[in-house]
């Protein structure tokens, strides 16, 4: 009887420590949500506030702020759609690109760009432009610049689209948007960025195609590649990637 008796309460007191358990890994993870909900909203409100108090005076700096408000408007939606800490995480990274936004319109002002920010997703490996080139491709003509120009008036902060880097800088038009929508780069997209990074130090294909084909083994052929790649705005997506686009809703067009 004595025994029974001692089974029974360890039995409830195991029952009483699994309950316990669970509450406070629930508790633990409401606190990391509700932390993670407060750091994206700072960061979207920081945002909110540059985007209304900012206005753009030449063709480069109003596409920058142009697209740094479409990033508060994503990142707006984001915050009311976000669950879980990782579309938390999801909101603040969309806020940073925004806030770069903000940067190139300043730096094209020549305005003070403000305080650093993190480092967005993909970044580092991407690269910069670093020197200007001006190309023909298939007929079409593309540039890309260090520095904001009424050409050159395309700003993209560094990242990866679709699963491969495009370099930070000023651009002739936005080339990279039909591939982060469609979550693939289309046949023959190889050869714009051959045409414009071979050989470019500072940028993510010094060696044009043959780094490209290091990086993606999978080539540039209109393949999704992995699970990872499709949808992926600057490896920023997650459950939100097919959701939000880039810019200012310019048509890219070309051969994307």
């Amino acid at each position: 009887m004595t025994s029974a008796i001692v089974t029974m309460l360890l039995v409830v007191l195991i029952v009483a420590a699994l309950v316990w358990l669970v509450r406070q890994r629930a508790k633990a993870q409401q606190t990391r949500l509700r932390d993670a909900q407060s750091d994206a909203r700072r960061w979207v409100e920081r945002l909110g506030g540059s985007v209304l108090n900012l206005q753009g005076t030449d063709d480069a700096s109003r596409q920058a702020m142009a697209d740094a408000a479409e990033r508060y408007t994503a990142a707006g939606s984001q915050l009311d759609q976000a669950r879980t800490v990782a579309q938390c995480r999801q909101v603040t990274e969309t806020a940073y690109e925004g806030l770069y936004y903000v940067r190139a319109a300043r730096t094209a002002m020549g305005l003070d760009p403000g305080p650093e920010l993190p480092p967005l997703t993909g970044q580092q490996r991407a690269g910069a432009v670093t020197e200007d080139r001006h190309v023909d491709v298939q007929g079409r003509d593309y540039s890309a610049s260090p520095n904001p120009s009424a050409y050159n008036s395309h700003y993209y902060p560094g990242g990866n689209v679709a699963g491969r880097p495009v370099p930070a800088g000023w651009y002739s038009e936005p080339w990279w948007k039909t591939a982060l929508v469609a979550g693939a780069w289309g046949v023959g997209s190889f050869l714009l960025f051959d045409a414009l990074f071979s050989g470019m130090d500072g940028a993510g294909y010094p060696d044009g195609f043959q780094d490209a084909q290091a990086l993606d083994p999978g080539g540039f052929d209109g393949d999704p590649g992995g699970p990872g790649d499709a949808g992926d705005p600057g490896d920023l997506g997650g459950d939100f990637a097919g959701d939000f686009g880039w810019g200012g809703g310019d048509d890219s067009g070309g051969f994307f």
